[in-house]
């Protein structure tokens, strides 16, 4: 059995709309997408799990773009993962969806933010949407 701590999403842009794109930045430089606070309390502290769930439409404009999408708690980056984009000529739109668990988190308000970054010079990716994030945290009981 589990006990539901807290839950939070967000939903910062509901659907694909290459007119309210964004360009990722280049690395070292990132952009946050979301940002959500998960609420531990202290009878939980450290017998706890938080699911994270994402997804980001991208657009690829120029060349192959890698792209890195990290996920940070109070400032610590807990996750990341990295995906190819390509450009015209191929496929451009991509929809990325990815989970990460954080272990054993501490009591008390916990600030999560996703973020991404392009890491391939000369190369350009946009957000395009949509963009959600969430984050369930819950205790086992057994």
């Amino acid at each position: 059995m589990v006990q539901v701590l807290d839950y939070q999403a967000t939903e910062p842009l509901s659907m694909f709309n290459p007119a309210k794109g964004f360009i990722i930045p280049q690395a070292p430089f990132r952009v946050i997408l979301a940002s959500i606070r998960l609420n531990i309390p202290a009878n939980a502290s450290r017998n706890n799990k938080v699911e994270l769930v994402s997804t980001v439409g991208v657009e690829g404009i120029t060349n192959i773009s890698q792209v890195v999408f990290r996920i940070f708690r109070n400032g610590r980056e807990i996750f990341n993962t990295q995906t190819g984009v390509e450009s015209a000529g191929s496929e451009i739109n991509y929809n990325f969806t990815f989970q990460a668990i954080d272990f054993n988190v501490n009591a008390g308000a916990n600030f999560y933010q996703l973020t991404v970054e392009n890491i391939t010079p000369n190369t350009q990716a946009n957000v395009v949407g949509p963009i959600s994030f969430s984050g369930l945290a819950i205790k086992n009981t057994k």
